[in-house]
């Protein structure tokens, strides 16, 4: 389940909302004048949404490795990248 909060309310209710997110699988997006700013999570739905974003890297890397053309070299990248 979903909720949203303002972050003024997330303060006052702090204890609560973190039990909730822990041991009751809910998730509640915190607003801030209206707008939606961040969400907090278990760490069940994080570890998801992580291996989620690895699968896409995953994917990514090999439509990468497929393509064609010349390869760039990793100095020439990370200084294109600013790494």
């Amino acid at each position: 389940m979903l909720n949203k909060i303002t972050t003024a309310d997330a303060r006052k209710k702090f204890a609560t909302i973190i039990n909730r997110v822990a041991f009751g699988d809910e998730s509640f997006v915190l607003t801030r004048r209206g707008e939606p700013i961040a969400a907090i999570v278990s760490m069940r739905e994080l570890k998801l949404l992580q291996e989620l974003e690895d699968q896409i890297d995953i994917e990514d890397a090999w439509k990468a490795k497929n393509e064609l053309g010349e390869p760039i070299p990793w100095e020439e990248l990370k200084k294109e990248l600013e790494l």
